[in-house]
Formats: structure tokens, C-alpha cells, sequence
């Protein structure tokens, strides 16, 4: 079946009641400053990111910077191409290469620049390419957790760490309910399987070795479990929305393979938000002088970071929405030799809500045309442009979650508009929000 979707389309959307409406002729606009965010707990902190040369290691450094922490990262090699390098990242963090399962060299890092903040992205993160290499997969997802772990055990006395997974952790049930934090962990693939092995390390490191007693460590872990997440800068092969864009700038038909799946596809800066407020919540907890009034124990622990109940979508209904901000065809190839992949899922984002006060904020038409706009926008473009609608997008998220009311937000503070560029190949539809709420 191939499908060919044209040029015309306008969606409207909403924020709590207030039209804020975008031409997708120029890139975001944003009236905010990010930088005060998260009540200004980043700034001037040592944060220590592994993974940070991946996609979404690459927004959570950039937003760092912008919120004025001190960057370190520890990773092996970018892939080429990747938005580390399209926004020359390694000139402006430091920039250690070097692969989470060799412990000696991680404590080395670790134990040399003592961070506040550790957030643990280094993953192998692609469930495909887990059955062509298993191993791997365990040892960097299970090892490599352990040892950031372990280094922190011995060597910190007070940090906040946060354990990057995912939300296919879970034992799936091929339902359409979704999956809270006490949900059973399991995983069909290698890939899942890892990341719930993680999850169950990390909550025996937790118990074992972290407490909230006010003479112990003040050293806080927390996991967060999110996926599904799409934006510019996405380079990975054998992912949906990154092969939607090769095939565009091909202007060759978007292959699919399983058209049906349903995933909670989320605007990258939805978790990375996430992982942010959950940050900053238990810095402000290690770093209370009141323990009997202290939070840590039910923040210590897993959050899910998701789009709304019901929000989950198809494969199929992916691929329109970015033909329908790039028009183009797609082809649904069924490959009836394909490994097992889970069909369904959901979560449940109520504890991040309650404990967190998070919420989601651009909704999926919202969260394609965003990211659709950063690939037009990037070709033949420079590092400088592409750093700049990258940092508006961050700006512009920011003032929506304001008008949301989300917490982590209200702190920004009003700021020039930032000069506007033209976004080539924009179709010129007219977008507004609506709050997630």
C-alpha cells in the first residue's frame, strides 16, 4: 500500500484557552529566558552526563548550558551524522570519550571533577540491533549502570543521580492499559531485558547502599522511564522517524514495517524535562537541613515521563503527521521475518504528576511539527543556525510550559526575542498548543 499526502493542512490546537499561534515559516519565538528554570538549581553545578554525545544526551548538554551548568561528558565516539557534532557540543562541555563499562577510567572522571548532578544516558538503546548483538546490549546497559553506581558509592558523598531506561522495562502484557512504576519488570528482547536488569539494580543500590538518614551519605538515585521520544538531530538507523526523514530528503516512500504498533511518542523535551524536575527536586532535598520533613525516600525512586493517558499513536498516524508538514509518500512493507517487537505500550505518567507536579505540554501534532521543522530547517545549514533554532525550540517549550503552569517554569523570566530565521522548505501552516493537562 503506498499513500501520498499533499501540501494542505492547518492544525489548531490550544493553550489553556489562550490561541498562540506560530507560522512554520520561521522558527519558534520565544519571550522567555530558559536559563532561570528549574529554580535556577543547575547553575554554576557540575553536572556529569554519560551518553552525552547521543541524540538525547545532546538536548539534555544543551539545555544544561543554557541553565548555566558546568557540562562534563563521558561517552564513547558520536555516530556520524549527530547533533553533538551539528552543534560542535564537544567546544563549548567538557568532552571525555571513553565507554561506561571500563570501570577505572568512569571512577577516574568521576572521582576527579566530584559532580552535583550525574545523569546516566549511556545506553545500547535500539531493540533491533540488541538481537544482532546481545552481549553488548547487557554489559553496557546492566555493567555500565552498575559501575556509575559503584563509583558513586565509594567516592561521593552527596550527588543526585539520575538512571536513564526506558519504558519498555516492563513485562509486556500486548495490552492497551498502561504501565505504572509497580509494575512487574521483564523484556521479550535483549534490549528490554537489559534495561529491566537495570532497573532491578538500581533499586538494590538504592536500598542497600543510599539512605535518607541524616548521618549517611546524602546521595540520592532515582530512574526515570520514558521512550518513544522524537526531535531534530535524530540520526539513528532503524527508527521510525529518523528513517521518515532520510527517505524525504531522498524524496524516495517511506518504508514501514508495523503500521499498527502503538507507542507513547513523545517531543524529546518532554522527558528531558522530566529528568530536569526530578533533579531538581531531590538536590533540594540532599541539600535540606530539615530530615524529618524530607521528601527523599518517594523521590528517590522510578518515574514515568509520558505523553497523557490515550495519547499513544500508531506507527501509521507518525508517518502522516510528517507527511502532512512534508508532504511525500510511504509504503507498508510487512516483513514477516522480523524479530519480535512489542506491539503496545502506555504508561501511566500519574506519580510524576502528583509527587512532581509534571505534566506534558505539546501534544503529538504539536511534538511532529516541531521536530519536522528542525530537519527542513537543518539542511545546508550552519553549526550556528542549528544551535540557534535547537536553543529557540528550548526557549519556546519553556514559555508554553509557563502558560501551562507547570512549576519547573515559572521562574523564567522575560527576555529579548531572539533574532528570527527563516526555516527552509516550511510549508507556511499555521500552528497553535494546547496544554497538556
Amino acid at each position: 500500500m503506498v499513500e501520498d499526502i499533499g501540501e494542505s493542512f492547518v492544525r489548531s490546537q490550544h493553550i489553556e484557552g489562550e490561541e498562540v499561534t506560530n507560522a512554520r515559516t520561521k522558527l519558534p519565538r520565544s519571550t522567555f529566558d530558559p536559563a532561570s528554570a528549574f529554580g535556577g538549581v543547575y547553575r554554576g553545578k557540575k553536572v556529569f552526563v554519560t551518553g552525552h554525545t547521543g541524540f538525547k544526551g545532546s538536548w539534555l548538554c544543551e539545555w544544561l548550558l543554557l541553565l548555566g551548568a558546568n557540562v562534563y561528558g563521558y561517552s564513547i565516539d558520536a555516530a556520524d551524522p549527530s547533533l553533538f557534532n551539528q552543534l560542535d557540543l564537544r567546544q563549548r562541555l567538557s568532552d571525555a570519550r571513553d565507554d561506561v563499562r571500563d570501570i577505572e577510567a568512569l571512577k577516574k572522571e568521576i572521582a576527579s571533577i566530584r559532580p552535583d548532578f550525574i545523569f546516566h544516558l549511556a545506553a545500547k538503546s535500539l531493540v533491533r540491533q540488541s538481537y544482532e548483538d546481545p552481549v553488548n546490549t547487557f554489559t553496557t546497559n546492566v555493567t555500565g549502570s552498575v559501575n556509575v553506581m559503584e563509583v558513586v558509592r565509594l567516592n561521593l558523598d552527596r550527588c543526585v543521580v539520575i538512571m536513564i531506561t526506558t519504558d519498555k522495562c516492563y513485562e509486556n502484557r500486548q495490552g492497551l492499559a498502561p504501565y505504572c512504576e509497580t509494575d512487574p519488570l521483564g523484556g521479550y528482547d535483549p534490549y528490554s531485558a537489559s534495561k529491566a536488569a537495570a532497573e532491578i539494580a538500581i533499586a538494590a543500590y538504592r536500598r542497600s547502599f543510599f539512605s535518607t538518614a541524616p548521618d549517611r551519605k546524602r546521595v540520592a538515585i532515582a530512574s526515570a522511564r520514558a521512550g518513544n521520544a522524537i526531535g531534530g538531530g535524530d540520526w539513528a538507523v532503524d527508527r521510525i522517524l529518523p528513517d521518515c526523514i532520510r527517505a524525504l530528503q531522498r524524496s524516495t516512500p517511506i518504508v514501514t514495517r508495523n503500521v499498527n504498533a502503538t507507542r507513547p511518542w513523545q517531543h524529546v523535551l518532554e522527558p528531558v524535562s522530566g529528568y530536569l524536575l526530578l533533579g531538581q527536586k531531590l538536590w533540594e532535598e540532599v541539600s535540606s537541613t530539615n530530615p524529618e520533613g524530607s521528601r527523599l525516600k518517594e523521590l528517590a525512586s522510578a518515574f514515568n515521563f509520558g505523553p497523557l493517558p490515550g495519547s499513544a499513536r500508531t506507527v501509521r498516524d507518525l508517518v502522516t503527521e510528517v507527511l502532512r508538514n512534508w508532504p511525500g509518500r510511504w509504503v507498508d512493507e510487512v516483513d514477516r521475518t522480523a524479530v519480535h517487537e512489542a506491539r503496545d505500550l502506555n504508561l501511566s505518567i500519574d506519580k510524576a504528576t502528583h509527587l512532581l507536579g509534571w505534566r506534558p505540554v505539546w501534544d503529538f501534532g504539536r511534538a511532529v511539527a516541531e521536530t519536522v521543522a528542525w530537519y527542513r530547517f537543518a539542511e545546508s545549514r550552519t553549526s550556528a543556525e542549528l544551535l540557534e533554532i535547537t536553543r529557540n525550540q528550548i526557549a519556546e517549550y519553556t514559555r508554553d510550559s509557563m502558560k501551562c503552569g507547570a512549576p519547573w517554569a515559572i521562574e523564567a523570566t522575560p527576555s529579548k526575542i531572539p533574532r528570527k530565521l527563516k526555516a527552509s522548505g516550511s510549508q507556511g501552516s499555521n500552528y497553535s498548543i494546547r496544554c497538556s493537562a
